[in-house]
């Protein structure tokens, strides 16, 4: 018998179109609903038939949050699996599934148990029912609850009529009752211990979490053309439009969107667009419209692989540089990289406090890993949200860029107060009406640049430090790698390593520099040529000693991390 202790992983593959998703989406909810700690992250091909798609499931006693190389069970819908994910294989990995799905040369590498889910399937009524068998076999190996498995494909076919969901419910019971009998027999023994608390906690994707953080942000306009793999922020809002009372619109391209956004703030909404590394490259030019205008925006940007096309459903952090620099002309802008789907809610929700007082674009950097993870975590508190608008009454006097010390000026919006509102993309007096004059274009370009500039960095939010301040080693890293660098510092148990993880990421502020002083700086991120580090040296003039890079489309695995700490370490 293969034991399971702890911690397992269930990887599903097979082609797209065979359902590897909707397994997923039913085996993270029930196995949460039954009382389990769960973790779930998917990778795909670029196409809509074919190929090979995973999705790994992590069921664990205690909290889980990273993705791990290794694979405990297997579940291959279609040849080709295996050779896919033979890198994750090891001796104790179990193969659940059929004989002509597994090539001949995995059997004695591999402890394998023929599981008929296709002949199970046809014998329900069709081959369509194999991916709820699966799921239905894999809530039998934890003795989850089938009554909750029940109930969750009522709701997930109930449209379809009452036929199809009692020919799935049918379809569960015999998966249920074949991963029962597999733990009865022996074959696979699973120890992992149930937590009543989980079972009223929320489960929440990346994607979900930045949605409704913008929503409790006070969000009432999203605009959008879809780029993988930010669309499904877009969709989630407008799945939902009418409970948030909130306007989504998809249009003719990103230009379009980052306009739209902007007017909304101009017009005294709150504005977001939501798009990806080539979207974000079309919008630079309304990008120094908002800069200019000292008009607020809130932008999502989601990263993926480039240049160009790239690999447009992997994941990478290769847009920092182009967050940073995007734009003609200098300007300050904010940008953000939560690390955490709790942290992307709260995070996303203060992004519009900071646009709103500052005036500037505020960037929240995520990438296709951190927006297709999933795992279960406590409800979020949104008492520690507070919607904060920063809109004046104008008077007749007012000055829409009145020069102030601290180069925010007052922000008034059309037909509240008396005052004449101009907003303007060409250089300008403290009314708003163009000027060339030569001690105006010196001052203005000071305020914006200089004077707001540092106004936002003694505002800025210090990094989160994991572990002891005082020592030897300290890593650096931004954004989705916060949890699998903080899983790997669990597994090396080494309180001469502490790990600093930067949410706020430009502008950074003055005291990072003491903080990193005299620590062997470790950098961990994934892009091809460190820029976090490059511009920790810019703006610190702090030097990193190594660099841990990884910039293959797939995610960093806690073993990698773990790897690569002990080759600097030891």
């Amino acid at each position: 018998m293969v034991e399971f202790k702890e911690d397992v992983s269930i990887v599903l593959g097979g082609a797209a179109g065979q359902g590897i998703q909707t397994v997923e989406e039913i085996l993270t909810r029930v196995l949460k609903l039954s009382g389990y700690n769960v973790y779930a992250n998917k990778e795909y091909m670029s196409r809509v038939r074919g190929g090979i798609n995973t999705t790994e499931i992590r069921i664990s006693s205690k909290k889980v949050r990273a993705f791990v190389k290794r694979i405990d069970i297997l579940i291959p819908f279609k040849r080709g699996v295996l050779p896919w994910v033979e890198k994750r294989l090891t001796e104790n990995t179990v193969v659940l599934g059929e004989r002509e799905n597994v090539e001949e040369e995995y059997l004695s590498k591999i402890n394998f148990v023929e599981v008929p889910l296709n002949d199970m399937a046809k014998e329900v009524g069709s081959s369509l029912y194999l991916n709820t068998i699966a799921a239905g076999l894999v809530v039998g190996l934890f003795h989850g609850d089938f009554e909750v498995l029940k109930e969750y494909l009522r709701k997930r076919f109930g449209s379809k009529g009452e036929e199809v969901v009692s020919k799935n419910i049918e379809a569960a019971k015999k998966g249920y009752d074949l991963g029962i009998k597999l733990c009865e027999e022996k074959t696979i023994g699973i120890d992992i211990k149930k937590d009543e608390k989980v079972r009223k906690e929320v489960l929440l994707s990346g994607t979900e979490a930045v949605a409704l953080g913008a929503v409790a942000g006070g969000m009432n306009f999203l605009s959008f053309y879809p780029m993988s793999p930010s669309t499904g922020v877009a969709v989630f809002s407008a799945q939902h439009a009418e409970d948030f009372e909130i306007i989504v619109e998809q249009v003719e391209d990103e230009i379009s969107a980052i306009n739209m956004a902007i007017g909304a703030w101009f017009a005294g909404a709150r504005g977001m667009v939501t798009t990806s590394g080539g979207g974000f490259a079309l919008m630079s030019e309304a990008l120094s419209l908002a800069g200019m205008a000292e008009n607020p925006v809130v932008i999502h940007l989601a990263q993926r692989p480039g240049p160009a096309t790239g690999l447009p459903t992997r994941t990478m952090q290769g847009d920092l540089n182009l967050a940073l620099y995007s734009g003609h002309g200098e300007f300050p802008r904010i940008i953000l990289a939560p690390g955490s789907i709790e942290e992307a809610f709260y995070l996303t929700a203060e992004a519009f406090n900071l646009a709103d007082r500052d005036q500037v674009p505020v960037i929240i950097l995520t990438d296709q890993y951190f927006v297709d993870t999933y795992y279960n975590l406590p409800d979020v508190d949104l008492g520690k949200i507070k919607v904060e608008k920063h809109i004046v009454e104008t008077d007749k006097d007012y000055k829409r860029y009145k020069l102030t010390e601290d180069g925010i000026s007052p922000r008034g919006i059309p037909g509240y107060g008396e005052g004449v509102l101009i907003a303007n993309g060409n250089e300008h007096d403290e009314w708003g009406d163009i000027t060339e004059d030569e001690e105006l274009s010196r001052l203005m370009q000071e305020k914006r640049a200089i004077k707001k500039l540092e106004t936002i960095r003694k505002n800025a939010m210090m990094p989160e430090l994991v572990g002891k301040d005082d020592a030897k080693y300290m890593i650096v890293a931004w954004g989705s790698t916060y949890h699998v660098i903080r899983e790997a510092l669990e597994t090396l148990g080494r309180e001469d390593v502490a790990f600093m993880h930067f949410k706020w990421v430009y502008p950074l502020p003055e005291k990072v520099k003491e903080l990193l002083e005299g620590k062997f700086l470790i950098d961990i991120e994934q892009n091809v040529t460190a820029q976090f580090a490059e511009l920790l040296k810019k703006e610190l003039g702090v030097e990193i000693h190594h660099r841990v890079l990884k910039y293959d489309g797939r995610p960093f695995s806690v073993e990698e991390v773990v790897e690569a700490l002990k080759g600097v370490l030891e």
